[in-house]
């Protein structure tokens, strides 16, 4: 199930890289037409500011990275306004791609690979086994956690056009609702996830999640933010006076 090599070889590219909200916050005060950044702006405010983006903003760049190294690449939607990306490795074969929700790894949804199953399978979503099932254009997947506990997202293999896409995340890029962070931790034995959501913060691993200690102000959290995450302090801190507004 796992991808090919010249799909891995990117992908790793973005191992560094959080799913976060913060930068479109902070950009949002920034003066500007258009929200949604181009990917030459996106790699201008990581190197200056260690910034990343949210599921719009990593499809957008990650598909402009299949693509410049030959791979056809396409977003797919969920129904709930989530993006993921679909590659085509050099023999033809289809993986899904899901920097958004932090994959490990992107994994194989093409039928009529022999390496293909829909049992549970491990080390391709940090903290969770999971499966997958395809029904016509539909990808359903299911995580199943430590506890034992199950939840699924599905989503619509039907390609989505570039126009599509950006006309989506500039959509997104609008929408300051709340602050999420999301960073794939990665460990002597395991790869873990360590998430910001709704003022607290968590550590998933393969045995369970355990909370952090809970922090007073906003100032305090943007050092927790940043130290996790990379991200320059000060973004992280004007994105969450944003936000508290």
């Amino acid at each position: 199930m796992k991808a090919s090599q010249s799909v891995i070889d990117i992908w790793r590219r973005f191992d560094d890289f959080p799913m976060e909200t913060l930068t479109k916050a902070w950009y949002s005060q920034i003066a500007s037409v258009n929200k949604q950044r181009t990917v030459d702006l996106m790699k201008l405010h990581r190197e200056e500011y260690g910034t990343s983006g949210n599921c719009f903003d990593l499809a957008i760049w990650l598909i402009n990275e299949f693509r410049e190294n030959k791979l056809q690449a396409y977003a797919v939607f969920t129904p709930h306004f989530h993006v993921a990306v679909v590659v085509i490795d050099d023999e033809g074969y289809k993986y899904l791609c899901d920097l958004g929700d932090q994959w490990v790894q992107p994994i194989l949804i093409d039928r009529e690979h022999e390496e293909y199953t829909e049992e549970f399978v491990e080390g391709f979503f940090p903290g969770a086994q999971i499966k997958l099932t395809t029904q016509l254009e539909n990808l359903i997947v299911t995580y199943r956690r430590p506890s034992g506990k199950e939840s699924n997202q599905s989503f619509n293999l039907t390609p989505v056009s570039d126009s599509e896409l950006i006309a989506a995340g500039e959509k997104t890029q609008r929408n300051i609702t709340s602050p999420l962070v999301e960073k794939r931790l990665f460990m002597d034995d395991q790869v873990g996830h360590w998430g910001f959501d709704n003022y607290k913060s968590f550590i998933s691993r393969n045995t369970g999640r355990e909370i952090e200690d809970q922090l007073s102000g906003i100032e305090e959290w943007a050092n927790r933010i940043s130290r996790v995450s990379g991200i320059n302090e000060a973004v992280v801190l004007r994105a969450l006076e944003v936000y508290s507004r």
